[in-house]
């Protein structure tokens, strides 16, 4: 039984066709990331898949239950943490925590509760009103509210957007025992590091569409190569290596060019060519390529 299972998924808002078709498989267990530029359509799906919204054609399970048909068991299996930070102003932390229980039949859940605290660094706000906290504070709440009735799929939704270092360092240390646990992670993000340390496979979306899904280790090494990073003191690139640069660093500040090599061989052609148009280099930098590279040549064309 997967996970998540999403077959077919099309939603159009007027002339906008936000979900051309999506079809997709979660394992039980993965910590996977879904990727793509604003307006891909990620929100879209997630707010079908918690039930927020409904898909035009195809449908969507959750363990095996279907989020239309089978609503009450999905929502049961599923914890979501959304891009907004939204609240109730007139409880405090623990009071939240408390209602959001009551939602899914809890009624002896506060050890769980004070666990999901303590691990979320709210100890000292847990008797605070909801509207005394921080932004960061109020986000670390959503978290604790996608959590408290221990659903075995948590969904995502750029969680640390806008938020300090601590709290990312203090979210993802949790959020990865639970997934050690066994619970199935589903992130989407626009700090790529984090998909690039923490997901196991990552499929990305592009104009409604899904573009690429694959390993994140296979899509590295199947996309990425090398990358060359010239500062020139003098000179001009020769046009023999144009199709090598980034087109994204054409023009940087500093006169930083980035260069696309396929791999080290390649690395004294680039040199020798500079040499030979009488180019002065006055700094060089040789680096692997990470998931934003990818990323950016996925968006832009390149592996579509």
């Amino acid at each position: 039984m997967k996970a998540i299972q999403i077959s077919g998924v099309r939603k159009r808002y007027g002339s906008l066709q936000a979900l051309k078709g999506i079809d997709l498989q979660i394992e039980q267990g993965e910590f996977f990331g879904l990727l793509g530029p604003n307006g891909a359509g990620k929100t879209t799906l997630i707010s079908i898949l918690a039930g927020l919204a409904r898909a035009d054609e195809g449908r969507i399970s959750v363990l095996g239950h279907d989020v239309v048909d089978d609503y009450a068991a999905a929502r049961l299996s599923l914890g979501v943490v959304p891009q907004e930070l939204v609240f109730d102003p007139f409880f405090t932390v623990r009071e939240t925590l408390r209602i959001q229980s009551g939602y899914f039949g809890l009624r002896r859940n506060d050890a769980w509760i004070d666990e999901i605290i303590h691990h979320l660094d709210l100890d000292d706000k847990a008797d605070a009103n909801m509207r005394a906290l921080s932004g960061g504070m109020k986000r670390r709440v959503l978290v604790a509210q996608a959590l408290v009735h221990r659903p075995p799929v948590i969904v995502l939704d750029e969680p640390t957007a806008g938020v300090d270092v601590e709290l990312r360092q203090t979210l993802w240390k949790f959020i990865s025992r639970l997934n050690c646990e066994g619970h199935t992670i589903v992130l989407t993000t626009h700090y790529l590091e984090e998909a690039e340390t923490l997901c196991h496979r990552i499929a990305m979306l592009k104009q409604g569409e899904l573009v690429v899904l694959d390993k994140t280790a296979n899509m590295l090494a199947r996309l990425s190569g090398l990358q060359l990073g010239l500062r020139l003191a003098s000179g001009a690139l020769p046009v023999s290596l144009a199709p090598r640069v980034i087109p994204e660093e054409q023009g940087a500040a500093g006169g930083r060019i980035r260069l696309r090599l396929a791999g080290h061989g390649e690395i004294e052609e680039v040199l020798r060519a500079c040499r030979e148009a009488n180019c002065e280099i006055e700094d060089v930098e040789l680096q692997k390529v990470d998931l934003e590279d990818v990323f950016v040549q996925i968006m832009s064309g390149e592996h579509a």
